[in-house]
């Protein structure tokens, strides 16, 4: 529990860090004059770069561990932070997102592959814990633009490398950790028999990629555009806008950490049905409600939808046994890679329509969510 704690710490650190790039887009449309698809394309810089270099670092740290590259992926962050507080144009801009893309491609897969170690047979719950993590971090980040950043200026960014040296001090003694425990290191090059056909296995991915491009297209749509929904259509503030979405981070990390141990005890699949296909009511029903009504299905939609990550993730690991570094950066890089996709798309969408209209179309991309019922019953271990 302590390591599982101090990763999850350390997850909100990261992510809490890297959610500062979307929480801070108010400022940079303004002070870069930027358009939505300018916006998205930032977005995509970041998420595009975390997804394809994820799966990379997963593959190759199954067979050759890496624990001391976890303070790496942390420093990678630090410089993006005081490349995005310091940039004098556009292009700096993009080399900022790009840093956080590689700090976040060296985090994810080997900090999830030390959840699942240090679970105890619990896989799904130690998920739920190291993902709550990285989710509550998504939600300290438009607080701290709104309470911090947007009073100081952009310049303020730069104050959080102090954060960024903090996390990747913990994550050096989660290293030491990791790399002085011979079961860990033996468990990393374990390989184990697949629970069904390599024909069935593929058929089961690909239905999950299909459920992740649901999940996060949708999700991109509040992470990168929320703020600027609220403000159109209900003409709040960017202040108060900042903290509604405060409001949805937060509920989707508390969602985060029911996701899992249910999936212990029910099992993955149905919590992955429940989590996607059921909050189509609530998605197909925000983009015509009054505000308070608008704040309340967006805490329910991310309470529901945000349980299903931590199932997905662990039911792949199921699927493919002893591949969890390769499994978890592949899923963590799809949902980088998706959102990013999603927000660039969005971006250029929202500038030839509006931001009400694309709220409007996201809400069929839960149906997509219905492919669930061909996901295949597996024996989850243990």
């Amino acid at each position: 529990m302590p390591v599982l704690g101090a990763i999850s710490l350390c997850h909100m650190i990261n992510d809490m860090l890297q959610s500062l790039l979307p929480a801070v887009y108010p400022i940079l449309k303004g002070g870069f004059h930027l358009s939505f698809g300018q916006i998205g394309f930032l977005t995509l810089t970041y998420q595009i770069i975390a997804s394809l270099l994820q799966p990379v670092v997963g593959r190759y740290t199954d067979k050759h561990p890496l624990p001391y590259s976890l303070s790496a992926g942390m420093g990678f962050t630090l410089l993006g932070l005081l490349t995005l507080g310091a940039a004098p144009d556009y292009a700096i801009l993009l080399a900022g997102a790009a840093l956080l893309g590689i700090g976040s491609a060296i985090f994810h897969p080997e900090s999830s592959r030390i959840a699942r170690l240090a679970s105890g047979g619990q896989h799904g719950l130690a998920q739920s814990v190291f993902q709550v993590g990285g989710n509550f971090g998504q939600s300290l980040g438009p607080l701290m633009a709104a309470f911090l950043i947007l009073p100081n200026g952009r310049g303020s960014i730069a104050w959080f490398a102090f954060l960024a040296l903090f996390g990747a001090g913990i994550l050096g003694f989660i290293g030491h950790w990791y790399k002085t425990r011979p079961f860990a290191r033996a468990a990393v090059k374990k390989a184990a028999a697949a629970p069904m056909p390599a024909a069935n296995v593929k058929r089961a991915m690909t239905v999950l990629i299909a459920l992740m491009f649901s999940k996060f297209f949708y999700l991109a749509s509040f992470t990168s555009y929320y703020v600027f929904y609220l403000m159109e259509r209900f003409h709040l503030t960017t202040q108060t806008a900042q903290v509604d979405l405060f409001i949805f981070m937060a509920a989707a990390a508390a969602g985060t950490v029911i996701g899992g141990p249910i999936g212990d005890r029910i099992g993955r699949k149905r919590v992955i049905w429940a989590s996607i296909a059921g909050i189509i009511p609530f998605t197909m029903a925000l983009p015509y409600v009054p505000l308070p009504a608008t704040i309340l299905l967006s805490v329910i939609i991310g309470l529901v939808l945000s349980s299903a990550f931590s199932a997905i993730v662990v039911y792949a690991q199921e699927l493919m046994p002893g591949r969890t570094g390769m499994v978890s950066g592949l899923f963590f890089g799809l949902a980088f890679g998706m959102g990013g996709i999603g927000a660039a798309v969005l971006g250029e969408l929202a500038d030839f329509t509006s931001m009400q209209f694309v709220y409007r179309l996201c809400a069929f991309l839960p149906f997509i969510g219905l492919l669930t019922a061909l996901l295949p019953n597996i024996k989850e271990s243990k």
